[in-house]
């Protein structure tokens, strides 16, 4: 009887290891990992991303996380250097075994962790604007900010309305300026624009007078076509307001940020540019849906930081709830199932629009997710 008995305590206590090991394992945090460039020329993009991140999580911790675990962020800062974001992809594939990467500020951060990701099987949302990011389609890769080929879409678009057709384009050598030029001339002709004149300047350059002089001198030229992020564009704006240019100026949603209002100045009054809802929140009709999305989220950002939003924080946003809610609807953190799951995301209404993707479409957003504004007063207003 005695032997017995201690072979059900053995059991029991068995038993009781086994449940206790169970109860290790489901509450393990589920790993997002992320690299940004929180310091350097594109820490105007990858601050704000962090801060959301940091937020977000910490938000969801706070109501009991996901599949009742929590999440924990992994994050690195490459300081706006590609070779270093390659190196800590590789970290948080290998040493921090991340269940998914939300970040990739640049396209050249982002494309230098593709190669990895894709090698080692890990859900990607990168947070850049290139269109190479998803097209063509790679299996693990996903995006949230709109397409370089979006905005020039977009701009043209508006352009057309307005009778002009003669442009000069003025892009930056970055990576993001690179593919943005690349978009701009293949597009063009479809929207009957024709490229008069084509200068770059690089991201660290403080003084683009003599680009914008020969842009002056170009005859034809009906208005100008800015495409570049960080400080770079604020830059130019200025030049162009010394130079006494008149002519309609334009920028990409490389600047879609109040920080760009506060470098450029007075500068930019008149800048026109295309942009995610999430820079005008307050303006957005009542019925609109994304106005609840964007303005929590302003909300949100202001109260913690007490500091103004930025697409960017949003793009971060939107990468990290696609994220969640695919984890949830998996049921998982097999990294199959959240891919899946990623691409099978439809009629999710994010900070920059209402994403659909497929497995043809990993960004998910058409043109309308888009609105065109202008500078007026030193705020942005919605372009009519």
């Amino acid at each position: 009887m005695k032997k017995t008995f201690k072979t059900i305590l053995a059991g029991a206590a068995l038993a009781l290891g086994s449940l206790g090991s169970i109860s290790a394992i489901a509450a393990d945090p589920i790993k997002i990992g992320s690299i940004l460039s929180v310091t350097g020329p594109a820490a105007f993009l990858g601050d704000p991303e962090l801060k959301t991140l940091q937020l977000y999580v910490e938000d969801i911790n706070k109501k009991g996380g996901v599949l009742g675990r929590q999440l924990q962020l992994v994050h690195y800062d490459d300081g706006s250097d590609a070779n270093k974001a390659n190196g800590f992809a590789k970290r948080l594939i290998d040493d921090d075994k991340v269940d998914l990467i939300v970040g990739g500020t640049t396209t050249g951060s982002t494309m230098s962790t593709v190669p990895l990701v894709e090698r080692a099987g890990v859900p990607f949302i990168s947070l850049a604007g290139a269109v190479v990011i998803v097209e063509p389609v790679k299996k693990w890769v996903f995006k949230t900010p709109h397409t370089d080929r979006m905005a020039a879409e977009k701009v043209f678009e508006d352009m057309k309305k307005r009778g002009i057709s003669k442009v000069a384009l003025f892009s930056e050598t970055s990576g993001f300026g690179q593919s943005g030029r690349k978009e701009t001339e293949a597009v063009a002709a479809k929207y009957g624009v024709t490229l008069v004149a084509n200068e770059t300047y690089g991201p660290k350059d403080t003084d683009m007078s003599p680009q914008l002089t020969k842009i002056k001198n170009t005859a034809g030229v009906q208005a100008v076509f800015v495409f570049g992020l960080g400080q770079g564009p604020a830059i130019v704006t200025k030049n162009y307001k010394q130079l006494g240019i008149t002519l309609p100026l334009y920028q990409s949603h490389g600047v879609a940020s109040d920080e760009f209002l506060k470098l450029a100045g007075p500068a930019a009054e008149g800048v026109r540019l295309p942009s995610p809802a999430q820079l005008i929140p307050e303006k957005l009709p009542a019925a609109d849906p994304q106005k609840p999305v964007v303005t929590a989220y302003a909300n949100a950002y202001k109260e913690r930081y007490k500091q103004d939003v930025s697409t960017f924080g949003g793009y971060a946003y939107d990468g990290l709830m696609i994220a969640v809610d695919a984890i949830k609807r998996a049921g998982s953190t097999d990294k199959a199932k959240v891919r899946d799951a990623i691409e099978a995301t439809k009629g999710f209404v994010g900070t920059s629009g209402k994403f659909n993707m497929s497995p043809t479409d990993h960004m998910g957003l058409d043109l309308s997710s888009f609105r065109m504004l202008e500078v007026k007063g030193g705020d942005w207003t919605i372009s009519q």
